[in-house]
């Protein structure tokens, strides 16, 4: 199974998305974007205000939701919340800021694994997270580790909207992202890390289509 896996983690806004979404494009294979899985379970968690504290709400919400990663006609994954799919409602305020939180409990990660690896079974994919090497895939053939640093990543993030910004919007962007790779690194159940046979990427003076590259060459 993790022979077909590969694995791309790394922080919040590194532009593993990105990148992992192009590989998979240039390899013309599968491309899941693990994220995504969660901040549907965050925005579940927000539509029926649960408190993620609370682990008998928190597992019959886990009971009632039926997550599903499958193919459209043109062979691009999408994620559907009980058949519904998702795309803006993903990335709202709210659920950046719930994500982090949700994404630590214990029974959220297991739930999610599980579907994870099943996804894997039958075929070559392109997996991106915070943990697929480390815990989901551990033992995948191909490991890469994506970042750049937080001035950087604030700085992609911001020219995404295509909109003017100060120096104050960007320092204060950035420290928000330095925030959530502080969660995510100190949290108990499955914390961002790179694995010790994970390639390291550093993308903070590389554009995307160099950063492809550099990871394409390696597979090959």
């Amino acid at each position: 199974m993790s022979a077909n896996v590969i694995a791309i983690d790394g922080p919040a806004a590194s532009g593993k998305s990105t990148v992992a979404s192009h590989l998979a494009r240039l390899l013309s294979i599968p491309y899941v974007n693990t994220g995504s899985m969660y901040r549907a379970v965050a925005y579940a968690v927000l539509e029926n205000k649960v408190d993620c504290n609370d682990t008998e709400a928190m597992a019959e919400l886990l009971d009632s939701i039926k997550l599903d990663y499958s193919a459209d006609e043109e062979g691009n994954f999408s994620l559907s919340l009980n058949g519904r799919f998702l795309k803006d409602e993903l990335v709202t305020p709210e659920v950046n800021a719930a994500v982090s939180h949700v994404a630590a409990v214990v029974a959220v990660r297991e739930k999610l694994k599980t579907l994870q690896r099943s996804l894997a079974e039958k075929q070559r994919i392109v997996m991106e997270g915070r943990d697929i090497g480390s815990v989901v895939f551990p033992d995948a053939r191909w490991k890469f580790f994506v970042t750049a640093s937080p001035e950087v990543r604030a700085k992609r993030r911001l020219d995404q909207s295509k909109e003017s910004y100060s120096s104050a919007t960007l320092e204060e962007i950035a420290k928000s992202i330095a925030e959530r790779d502080r969660i995510d690194s100190e949290r108990p159940v499955a914390p961002l890390k790179q694995c010790e046979d994970a390639v390291l990427v550093d993308s903070s003076n590389m554009n995307v289509e160099e950063t492809v590259a550099f990871i394409a060459e390696r597979i090959r």
